[in-house]
């Protein structure tokens, strides 16, 4: 099962923690600061919608 679809929501993280200054997003979860630092506090609404756009991110980069 995809993880935007478990309850509760898994993190993206992992483990491979680098901020790419050319995207602003991490290397390995394809998060931005902001949200790497909400998820914690983050309901589980607003966690599907981070992998969303996680999802779009990886897609924009494949060329999908």
């Amino acid at each position: 099962m995809a993880p935007e679809l478990q309850t509760p929501v898994p993190s993206p993280c992992i483990n491979v923690c680098k901020m790419v200054p050319a995207t602003g997003l991490c290397e390995g979860c394809m998060r931005t600061i902001d949200e790497i630092r909400a998820w914690r506090n983050a309901s589980e609404d607003e966690k599907r919608a981070i992998w969303a756009d996680i999802r779009r991110r990886q897609a924009a980069l494949s060329g999908e």
